[in-house]
């Protein structure tokens, strides 16, 4: 299994939407699919943001001092902070500034492996890279939008995750995984389609979290704890409607947070 190749952000997400575009769930008939398909030729034209280049993919944050925490990120654009522009903005960022600044207060060593339209099937090639050298602490992995944009069986891109996650814990590093985000918060894509990815992505997000329980990780429920502030909230998406923006990011990081800081202090105790 390898990893995307240089596609772009746009043309992967437009495949997957005309693939949604040929169910006729949600409306039933042949004119509903119609809606559906035109749904996904208006999604081909608007423009998505793309991982930027200039943002640091390995970054320190925090005052040296005790045994610095090494983070790594793994997942799809996410995991990159696609939709900003600044490293504090993204949710690796926000993420070691919170640890650095709560109540361990050490510093952050954070990197990313993740790929812009990765996908679960893609997580293989990045737990290789994650454990390349020196061994992360704790590893977060946001993946699963991908994988319901792309109408995936929830059951195949769940074990493709646990398989990362069971990796990553016999490398004895703690995991934490956030799940597929409420796909139906976002406002690149119109109904009946949009609630078609909706559905999805809640079939995937129930599928990850009994596949990274079973692996030994941790799971965040990013739909059920971000989601009604997504839907609520146009300004936690970025220009494009699909990709966070900051404020965003920091709902997930806040998400998060709890979860990462209670596998910190597992991972030091096992230093």
């Amino acid at each position: 299994m390898s990893e995307p190749s240089e596609r772009t952000e746009r043309n992967d997400l437009v495949v997957r939407l005309g693939r949604a575009a040929a169910l006729s769930l949600v409306a039933g008939t042949v004119g509903g699919a119609a809606v559906l398909a035109g749904q996904a030729i208006a999604a081909r034209n608007r423009r998505y943001a793309q991982p930027e280049l200039g943002l640091a993919l390995r970054a320190t944050v925090g005052r040296a001092g005790a045994p610095p925490l090494r983070l790594v990120l793994l997942g799809d654009s996410s995991a990159l902070g696609v939709g900003v522009e600044r490293f504090e903005e993204t949710i690796g960022g926000q993420l070691a500034h919170l640890l650095a600044e709560g109540p361990t207060g050490r510093q952050v060593h954070l990197s990313s492996v993740g790929v812009s339209g990765s996908r679960s099937t893609d997580l293989a090639t990045q737990v290789a890279r994650a454990l390349l050298g020196e061994r992360p602490d704790v590893a977060v992995i946001l993946v699963g939008a991908n994988d319901a944009t792309a109408l995936a069986r929830p059951g195949d891109a769940a074990a493709y995750l646990g398989s990362a996650v069971r990796r990553l814990r016999e490398a004895h590093v703690e995991v934490v995984v956030g799940t597929c985000p409420d796909l139906g918060a976002i406002r690149a894509v119109a109904s009946p389609l949009r609630h078609v990815l909706a559905w999805s992505g809640r079939r995937i997000a129930r599928a990850q979290m009994a596949s990274v329980l079973d692996a030994g990780g941790t799971v965040v429920d990013l739909c059920t704890e971000a989601g009604p502030v997504f839907r609520a909230d146009a300004g936690t998406l970025c220009h494009d409607g699909y990709h966070p923006s900051a404020d965003g990011y920091r709902v997930w990081a806040h998400a998060l947070l709890p979860a990462v800081e209670a596998a910190a202090k597992v991972a030091f105790r096992h230093h």
